[in-house]
């Protein structure tokens, strides 16, 4: 039970308290959207005009979608607490397209990439094996490697006539004060300590007279920018082809991520564990799709959620009210309106800024770390990862591929985070085709009279790695029970038509993992597993199954999907 939870994600919660949490929350994330825009127009060699429209349409989209994920419209929206802000996944290849063409090809590529992350909501259960943690990880690796460069070259940038010595010494100055307060402070002081580290900065910026406030003299208190959208590159050339890719590969890993942010926030919510709701992860990738697409439109870099501040948030306040999401929405739409608040932002000295990005950088690294190690690194996962992550930071400083393609084509080649995603999908698909037991497959409809084909299917499975008599009933019987709590579930079902059942079977080190793939409606197999009481003097309907059940697997998991759900129950044998 997480008793610091005084308002969950349903709770009716005073108008004053979702304005003050939401407003906190804002605080905290405006600073880093700001600053990403800045840094991101600067080093592709944007102009002011281009920055303003930049940062005002960030804070408004970010706003919008921000408030719909706290809903629940068709498909879209988490049903929780997620800011949504630009990150620095896209830094680098925003520069790059802004190097390349300019905010209209930066906007064509982010439009259709948005296109494919829209997708991804429908391909997730398909993608699982194949944009696995070890891929995911490897490239969020190698996405804070490419940034790097990006933040240093920012760290000598001042004003003509400043000391050579002031732009390290500013950085180092905000480095030293952020690291130092998010390692030694604790509770509400921890979601300030980046915002009070760039402030120890700018004083030393100050000191060095590395300041510039001419233009936030200029700009007036309320107003629109002059400039507007980009608009697109309707003729592609040669360079939209070539980094079309990466942003494809570094769309559908931030969707990925996103997956373990909705996740996290579903976690962190409520008072009493729940089993995550995949049509909510579902919700949340399609409104962050939403979200990079009107970014396209916009000719700004993408946004995307900001997991670990949401959740920071919800832990510190208590409060996982929906209404926070609204009031939190509207705010970063309200300030957007406020040029003269946002130049304040934007004339951050550029070392300020790069010392920022570094230490965000650095946690988006350790972030890939933690995702490679999600579902435990063994030799060849650590083959995998260090042969990709290797030749991605390798390739990502050379020019072998340009010198011999031609400096278009080749820089595809070339780029880091595309070599080292394709390395690492097809080192872990040979993984899966070489796996010494392939798994094997079966396909019925999801009925009573199904259960023969499926005992002789799992009868074949006992029988081709070996298992004992006993450890083949168990895995039959496991089968069996799964079929029962699933047909029990079919019930409530208003269709005439007879759901279709896929069974795969995959054995691995002394245990079989099946997979169920089948339509269902609202109910959880699995919260029905967790909160079963054994001490329980009268049997529900139903229960007798899944006790039996319970009994037989060491593991049952149940995802729901929009149109699919997905059982997954692995049996150990018994020697």
């Amino acid at each position: 039970m997480n008793e610091a939870i005084r308002y969950e994600p349903n709770d009716p919660c005073p108008p004053l308290v979702a304005i003050a949490v939401g407003a906190q929350g804002v605080m905290a994330n405006m600073l880093g959207i700001v600053l990403i825009v800045a840094i991101t127009a600067r080093a592709g060699g944007q102009g002011d005009s281009y920055l303003s429209w930049a940062v005002f349409a960030a804070l408004i989209i970010s706003g919008t979608l921000t408030a719909l994920q706290a809903t629940r419209i068709g498909r879209f929206g988490a049903g929780h607490v997620l800011l949504m802000g630009v990150t620095t996944n896209f830094v680098a290849i925003s520069v790059l397209a802004l190097n390349e063409g300019g905010p209209s090809l930066l906007a064509s590529l982010v439009v259709v990439s948005s296109l494919f992350y829209l997708l991804l909501s429908f391909w997730l259960p398909l993608l699982r094996r194949i944009i696995t943690p070890v891929v995911s990880g490897t490239v969020l690796m190698l996405i804070a490697a490419t940034v790097l460069p990006i933040a240093l070259d920012r760290v000598p940038e001042v004003p003509e006539g400043t000391s050579d010595a002031a732009g390290p010494l500013i950085a180092l100055v905000t480095l030293i004060a952020t690291v130092v307060l998010a390692l030694k402070v604790t509770g509400a002081w921890r979601l300030w300590s980046p915002i009070i580290g760039m402030g120890a900065g700018c004083v030393a910026a100050a000191f060095f007279g590395a300041f510039d406030f001419e233009r936030v003299i200029e700009d007036p208190w309320f107003g629109v920018p002059n400039s507007g959208a980009p608009g697109f590159d309707l003729t592609p050339g040669a360079g939209f082809w070539a980094l079309l890719p990466v942003f494809v590969v570094v769309t559908l890993v931030g969707g990925i991520k996103n997956i373990s942010d909705s996740v996290a926030i579903q976690q962190a919510s409520w008072r009493r564990p729940r089993v995550t709701d995949f049509r909510l992860v579902q919700g949340s990738l399609n409104t962050n799709g939403l979200g990079i697409f009107f970014s396209g439109l916009a000719g700004t870099p993408p946004t995307t959620v900001y997991s670990s501040k949401s959740v920071q948030l919800t832990t510190l306040t208590g409060v996982a009210a929906r209404s926070v999401g609204f009031a939190a929405g509207a705010l970063f739409a309200l300030l957007a309106f406020f040029p003269k608040l946002t130049a304040v932002l934007t004339v951050i000295p550029s070392p300020v800024m790069g010392a920022y990005v570094l230490s965000a950088i650095g946690l988006l690294f350790v972030g890939g770390i933690q995702t490679v190690m999600r579902d435990g690194l063994d030799a060849q996962k650590a083959m995998v990862v260090g042969v990709a992550f290797s030749l991605g930071v390798g390739l990502e400083n050379q020019t072998i591929f340009a010198d011999l393609l031609g400096t278009t084509w080749g820089a595809l080649l070339d780029n880091g985070v595309m070599v080292g995603a394709v390395v690492s999908v097809v080192l872990t698909v040979f993984l899966d085709l070489t796996s010494p037991h392939r798994p094997s497959r079966l396909a019925v409809e999801l009925d009573f009279s199904s259960l023969g084909k499926i005992d002789e299917f799992l009868q074949g499975v006992a029988d081709q790695i070996g298992w004992n008599e006993a450890s083949s009933l168990r895995l039959r019987s496991a089968g069996e029970e799964t079929l029962m709590s699933l047909l029990r579930m079919e019930e409530h079902e208003t269709s005439d038509e007879t759901a279709r059942l896929i069974i795969q079977a995959r054995p691995d080190a002394g245990s079989v993992e099946m997979e169920f793939l089948a339509v269902f409606d609202e109910e959880n197999l699995e919260d029905r597993l967790a909160y079963l009481s054994e001490e329980s003097e009268g049997i529900e309907e139903g229960e007798i199954s899944l006790r039996l059940l319970r009994h037989y697997a060491s593991t049952v998991h149940h995802q729901k999907y929009h149109g699919l759900d997905v059982v997954t129950v692995q049996v150990k044998g018994t020697g």
